[in-house]
């Protein structure tokens, strides 16, 4: 038997259907437009940006909005407006490259816990191990002995975080490891690896998309709640904690550190969550909801 002609199910709407998906699901529409439009601010930063982030005028410290500064300046006369929006260049790029890292490890313990049945006991318990402990106690360790740099903090977010996505992986491959065309490559001599990646894989993209896009607001939670405790990017490099931080000892002078800031964490995070909502219910409408 020809494993090329054993079908693999495929969940996703076809392109000549995405247009009229995204015009009847507002929600999802509406997470799509935030989420692409603070790409952009952040991609674009180096034109959208009225001045150098880490430009000082102490003459013109606390200066309120104006043209020139859009959201005023802070204790060293830097535009609020520039530090957000080069801000979000580092909290952006960190949470992306996290949630790949852990996507990864994730996808390869999942699927191979719960495709061989021997190795299933000792990976979902070292699995378990890492669920046990909320990411951010497992990453305030990995900082003080990595350092808080941008590598530093990918690992300290990727060591504990690729957990979560195992098991739902691993949740994925049982169900699907017990499909007909999976028995069918078996019998036909196809190889561990070749089922494992032409058939189980595709048929997780659905699950792996969705804690992937969900996975995506949390890491921005982690990276600028441990930027808020002084344990993320270091100053004067602009980040969206750490300007929280800072923002919080001046309310009364300069609110719109603070504000401007936490408002771009909440867009982001709410983007996300919109995206991975809706997600689940267009590629999996039967599956419970995952948290991440």
């Amino acid at each position: 038997m020809d494993t090329s002609s054993v079908k693999v199910t495929n969940s996703f709407p076809q392109l000549s259907g995405i247009c009229d998906l995204l015009r009847k699901n507002l929600t999802l529409t509406a997470g799509l437009i935030i989420f692409f439009a603070l790409l952009l601010i952040t991609v674009l930063a180096p034109v959208i940006a009225p001045h150098d982030p880490a430009e000082q005028d102490l003459e013109l410290r606390f200066s309120p909005p104006s043209s020139t500064y859009p959201l005023g300046t802070d204790q060293f006369g830097r535009c609020i407006f520039s530090r957000i929006v080069y801000g979000g260049q580092i909290s952006l790029a960190i949470a992306v490259i996290s949630t790949i890292a852990c996507v990864l490890i994730g996808v390869i313990v999942g699927m191979y816990a719960g495709y061989y049945g021997k190795l299933d006991a000792v990976l979902m318990r070292t699995t378990d191990i890492f669920l046990a402990f909320p990411s951010i106690v497992l990453a305030l360790p990995i900082i003080a002995i990595v350092g808080p740099t941008p590598l530093g903090i990918i690992i300290a977010i990727t060591l504990p975080g690729w957990a979560k996505f195992a098991r739902v992986i691993r949740s994925s491959t049982l169900s699907v490891k017990s499909n007909g065309f999976v028995e069918a490559s078996k019998a036909a001599g196809a190889s561990d690896t070749h089922i494992l990646f032409r058939h189980i894989l595709p048929n997780c993209y659905g699950p792996i998309i969705e804690i992937a896009t969900l996975g995506l607001g949390s890491k921005i939670i982690t990276i600028t709640s441990l930027g808020f405790l002084g344990l993320g990017v270091q100053p004067p490099t602009p980040e969206w904690g750490t300007m929280i931080n800072q923002g919080l000892t001046m309310l009364e002078k300069a609110p719109m550190i603070a504000i401007s800031a936490g408002s771009m964490i909440v867009l982001f995070v709410l983007a996300t969550n919109l995206i991975g909502s809706e997600l689940r219910t267009i590629l999996d409408p039967r599956s419970d909801t995952i948290v991440i």
